[in-house]
């Protein structure tokens, strides 16, 4: 895909004080619509397979609905906040094999914000990992899709999550783990922005820069929301941009449903060295369907018949 977003200064940032403009690319400087879609910039292949993406990823957020809808519980709002980049990471840049997912040289996915399994199961379903049927058995009683991640019962989840912080922690063992013997792999997890507020993150994130894990990529899905209200109400992650920055990391921010340049921000944090790298996805709460949009009372609520109705109509 064609770059979408302009690349700074890799240099890393060791001395005191606010980390260097280097260190952050932001997606609102990035060049308007008309110019980012010229003739002579994009191919027929970016948009066929921009379009192969975006396709990919409507039918999971209707998988999503289907799911929480027939489960009579879930939490779909999040998981439509976070599917845009997970279709980008699984379909684009994830070194996997799905018919054999503990194939040792793989890279690993890490689901910390581990509530939002409806945007999990419907990505690895549409991957080929399990047949897309299995997902009308989301929640029910002896299902592998129980509603967070087990990996001791679904093939292909690379860890169990849940307890909300855990997620970088873990990615930060495998990636450790994966340096000592000379792996090539990625370790890449999802955090959610009121998870963030676990004071566990913030710990696992100065382990990150100080072991130099640039096989380490977190994504954070900023939709602004979590269950009890607005981030900002609850407990404000203040300038979270200075924050990640200021912990050593490189940090991307882009537009979270916006699928070239999610696919850039993967790449550029592939092509970092030194340190690890975090992908602020700014997003939107229930994005696709209207009722769920920027609003709380879907984070952990299932649509009634007459609202799949309506979130399948506007999903088409």
């Amino acid at each position: 895909m064609k770059s979408t977003t302009n690349r700074l200064g890799a240099g890393l940032f060791t001395g005191a004080g606010p980390a260097p403009p280097s260190l952050h690319r932001d997606w609102r400087t990035r060049p308007d619509a008309a110019e980012l879609h010229r003739e002579d910039e994009v191919t027929s292949v970016d948009i066929e397979e921009t379009n192969r993406l975006r396709d990919i990823a409507k039918e999971c957020r209707r998988d999503i609905v289907r799911m929480v809808h027939h489960a009579g519980s879930g939490h779909p709002a999040g998981s439509l906040s976070a599917i845009d980049a997970m279709v980008v990471l699984y379909f684009r840049h994830m070194n996997i094999r799905p018919e054999e997912p503990d194939w040792p040289d793989r890279d690993m996915f890490f689901l910390s914000k581990g509530h939002c399994t409806p945007a999990y199961y419907s990505v690895m379903a549409a991957r080929g990992y399990f047949p897309r049927e299995e997902l009308m058995t989301f929640r029910d009683l002896g299902s592998r899709l129980q509603g967070h991640p087990s990996n001791t019962h679904l093939p292909g989840v690379d860890s169990s999550s849940g307890s909300l912080g855990q997620g970088l922690s873990l990615a930060n063992g495998a990636a450790m783990a994966a340096k000592m013997d000379g792996l090539a792999s990625r370790y890449y997890v999802m955090i959610g922005d009121g998870e963030a507020q676990e004071g566990q993150i913030w710990e696992a994130a100065m382990t990150s820069a100080d072991h130099c894990l640039d096989n380490v990529c977190a994504i954070l899905d900023a939709n602004s929301i979590q269950l009890d209200g607005p981030v900002d109400s609850v407990k404000s992650l203040g300038d979270i941009v200075a924050k990640w920055m200021a912990f050593g990391w490189y940090v991307i921010e882009v537009d979270g449903h916006d699928l070239g340049a999610l696919d850039d921000a993967f790449a550029d944090a592939a092509a970092s060295s030194g340190r690890p790298t975090m992908i602020i996805a700014r997003t939107v709460k229930g994005k696709g369907v209207s009722y769920m949009e920027n609003t709380a009372k879907f984070h952990g609520l299932a649509p009634t018949d007459d609202e799949l109705a309506q979130a399948l109509e506007e999903l088409r």
